[in-house]
């Protein structure tokens, strides 16, 4: 009986341990390639232009639209006590330490997220990322790393002209 409990227990656990470990090879890998060349330019621009500016729309909406709802859920709340001019400054920092980077994340992740992860499974399903192998190229450094270096320097600059424009919109 408790053995039976045991294995019961074991192998979700063993799948569990062994899917994290075959996850941390796999970031490893991909960190790790961002650093040896070559380099590919032309997909690094691709995925700027994919990553960044093509989520600037969304990015700014969302951001707009919820620093005008600070704006106006403060106002509300400090109109009754007289300090209404403190609704700047409750935006100002509110945007900027929460809202901004929270909001940029989530609409980034959404939004590039499903098509990156939809491009790579077609990818290996037509069987492009065997015969990227075949031709010598490495899948990490051709398709991983340059979805990495863009994220890594675009999304700072999302952040902050997120949160210029959510101050703008309270």
């Amino acid at each position: 009986m408790i053995q039976k409990f045991l294995r019961r227990l074991g192998q979700p656990l063993v799948k569990f341990f062994s899917s994290l470990g075959e996850l941390s090879i796999f970031v490893m890998r991909s960190v790790a390639n961002c650093f040896v060349p070559p380099f590919y330019g032309r997909n690094l621009m691709r995925q700027v232009m994919d990553i960044g500016f093509y989520s600037l729309p969304v990015v700014g909406l969302t951001t707009i639209f919820a620093g005008m709802v600070i704006a106006l859920q403060s106002y509300s709340g400090f109109s009754r006590f007289g300090a209404e001019s403190a609704v700047a400054s409750v935006v100002l920092i509110s945007v900027t330490r929460e809202l901004a980077p929270v909001l940029s994340a989530l609409m980034v992740a959404g939004r590039i997220g499903a098509a990156m992860a939809a491009e790579i499974g077609t990818m290996r399903v037509t069987e492009q990322i065997d015969a990227l192998t075949t031709l010598s190229t490495n899948p990490y450094k051709y398709l991983i790393t340059p979805r990495i270096v863009a994220a890594v320097v675009v999304l700072p600059l999302l952040v902050l002209i997120g949160g210029v424009i959510g101050i703008f919109g309270g």
